[in-house]
């Protein structure tokens, strides 16, 4: 039997247009929107994420002091970002998004292995280690600079930093990009020992950075946030960021998991109510996407059970 390219309840069908009517109502998508929250909560509290504990610490540490300097005052926010997500109504622009985003990001590793009895720190090591080893197998083996696009609190830059700098002798130049002052500053603060070059507060699709200036960018859990018209963007801008021979890594949700496509009604419906961009990101083809800017698609591999993993190329 041929697999499907989607899940159903995400693009035009009919029981992806119910979902969707529902998520319209107001007085349900409210409802949704917080039972969506109460499920990722209680899953961290379960397994022994201190939610509550880690939002303090964050709230009483520097994070505050440092969204002045972090933020760029010439950004402007593009209107598919100044949505709810994730059950916050100001989206990824508040510091509650902020101070939860690591407790939340453990209990989603979680749910990619909810049946095996590990540990949030184990979910979590695998969930990252599955992207790298998919990166070691088919990316480059040395970098000297690296830019994570998207990088919100930065667990995913840093854990890719290390991952580098224990594979060569030269640690890698590292750079964190993300569209959220706020989770920026929650992941200076995270970087307790400077590891990262820089935290720079810019829109994906326009970085201001110089061309030709990165051996490797990574979209880690960043397109399924997108509508199409940014995904595609921030690619071409990735082709001109990467230097010749430079490559290009996204991991994200797999339109194609059994897992994904199979999710029970209830949480596929709470999903699709803090996840605003679900059916461009589950309509796109984003091998041919990255062929059409000019980069060469080598591989597309399942990384886990939720996850896959693109890797791509710039020609010589």
């Amino acid at each position: 039997m041929t697999r499907k390219l989607k899940p159903d309840w995400a693009g035009g069908d009919l029981l992806s247009q119910f979902v969707n009517l529902l998520i319209q109502t107001k007085p349900i998508y409210w409802l949704m929107k917080q039972q969506a929250r109460q499920v990722i909560i209680k899953t961290a509290e379960k397994n022994g994420i201190p939610w509550r504990k880690n939002y303090s610490d964050l709230e009483a540490s520097e994070a505050k002091n440092l969204l002045a300097t972090i933020t760029n005052s010439t950004v402007t926010y593009p209107s598919y970002y100044q949505v709810p997500f994730h059950a916050y109504n100001q989206g990824n622009l508040c510091w509650e998004a902020a101070f939860e985003a690591a407790s939340a990001t453990y209990a989603m590793a979680l749910r990619v292995w909810p049946k095996e009895p590990i540990s949030w720190q184990v979910a979590q090591d695998r969930l990252r280690g599955s992207f790298h080893q998919v990166l070691g197998e088919y990316g480059p083996k040395q970098v000297a600079d690296i830019l994570d696009i998207g990088c919100s609190i930065g667990l995913s830059t840093l854990t890719l930093h290390r991952y580098y700098q224990n594979k060569q002798d030269k640690a890698p130049r590292t750079v964190g990009l993300d569209l959220s002052p706020y989770m920026l500053a929650v992941a200076q603060t995270l970087d307790e020992h400077h590891e990262i070059s820089q935290w720079i507060h810019e829109r994906a699709e326009n970085t201001n950075l110089p061309s030709q200036s990165f051996d490797l960018i990574t979209l880690q859990f960043v397109t399924h946030e997108l509508p199409h018209h940014a995904t595609k963007a921030i690619l071409k801008e990735s082709f001109r960021l990467l230097r010749k021979g430079g490559c290009l890594a996204v991991v994200d949700n797999n339109p194609k998991s059994a897992v994904i496509q199979n999710l029970p009604p209830v949480l596929f419906t709470l999903m699709k109510s803090t996840e605003p961009w679900s059916d461009e990101y589950y309509t796109l083809d984003m091998e041919a996407e990255i062929e059409a800017v000019g980069l060469t698609h080598k591989i597309t591999v399942p990384s886990d059970p939720r996850h896959r993993t693109l890797i791509a190329w710039k020609p010589n």
